[in-house]
């Protein structure tokens, strides 16, 4: 049989190419201001998690009532978009929430056991985004001189581990708008932060993504964790599925008993079977899906945020 040399070298390239293409993808970046400035500036509701009094930043009234943020958050926006990171407007996922108002930020199951979505967890849903840039920043003035002190802040959206960071301060200048004054400042750091974004990705890729999940059960399953299937314990069977649906068996079980379990450090692939992207919830899904089809087992599935999956089992 005779090979065809030309065709085979540029099969070859095509392929490297697509996985150098796959390698250098970036992260979804969504900029939002940081919980300081929020609270600082007075943009904060209370919300109650489960009987704990927390301040979160209420985004929708910043962004419609200070017009400083929305210069910075598109100034930006802008400088990540030329380097090539894929943005979400935060305004634009607001007026998403919005018009799907029928989400409730508190959900209880029929054990009576509260499953809490904080607003902003609803928005973090809704965005899947894989990185929220948090910017704080103040103006200093030097009587006709003014600069720009920023705090820049890069977190894993479906952990809220703080993944890059960077600081400082610009340089005085006289008559400059406030984008132009942020500009200067961020340039000279935003090289080295965006490396380490990319480094974070590309580990996501190489490791998984790291997400959690936790299993439970209603009061009306007649069964529990410990009740065994075709001689292997209910438990042990959802234990071995994490197991074989993660990447390199990437886990770590940190509660188990007849009633509850909690996976931690769970790292589910970027990508599913057929090479889409896949989230927590189509993740999850897998499982749900699993304990239906081999042992007649119901489930329900909900999420805590991006990161966050919940399995109660015994009921839909």
């Amino acid at each position: 049989m005779k090979i065809n040399f030309k065709h085979l070298i540029l099969s070859l390239f095509a392929l490297v190419a697509v996985d150098s293409f796959a390698q250098a993808k970036k992260p979804q970046i969504m900029v939002v201001p940081s919980d300081n400035w929020c609270i600082a500036n007075g943009f904060f509701m209370e919300f109650d998690n489960q009987g704990t009094k927390m301040k979160i930043p209420d985004y929708k009234r910043a962004v419609q009532e200070n017009t400083e943020l929305t210069l910075v958050m598109n100034k930006l926006g802008e400088l990540m978009a030329a380097r090539g990171f894929e943005l979400k407007s935060l305004e634009r996922v607001l007026k998403t929430i919005e018009s799907e108002a029928a989400e409730n930020a508190m959900t209880t199951s029929k054990t009576g056991a509260g499953i809490s979505e904080s607003p902003v967890d609803k928005l973090k849903s809704v965005a899947k985004a894989d990185i929220w840039m948090q910017i704080n920043w103040k103006i200093n003035s030097f009587g006709p001189k003014k600069s720009v002190t920023f705090d820049l802040a890069g977190f894993d959206a479906y952990t809220d581990k703080n993944v890059a960071g960077a600081s400082g301060t610009g340089n005085d200048l006289i008559g400059a708008p406030l984008a132009v004054m942020l500009e200067t400042a961020v340039l000279s750091h935003l090289d080295n932060f965006n490396g380490l974004l990319q480094k974070h990705f590309e580990e996501m890729f190489e490791k998984g993504r790291e997400v959690t999940l936790r299993v439970k059960k209603f009061d009306s399953f007649e069964g529990d964790l410990e009740s065994e299937y075709e001689g292997e314990e209910l438990g042990s069977i959802i234990e071995k599925w994490v197991s074989e649906n993660t990447v390199k068996g990437r886990f770590l079980t940190t509660e188990s008993s007849e009633n509850k379990m909690y996976f931690e450090d769970v790292r589910i692939a970027l990508m599913d079977a057929t090479g889409k992207a896949q989230d927590t919830k189509g993740w999850a899904k897998g499982l749900q899906k699993f304990l239906k089809e081999k042992y007649q087992i119901t489930a329900k599935l909900t999420l805590k945020g991006l990161g966050g999956a919940v399995i109660i089992i015994g009921e839909k």
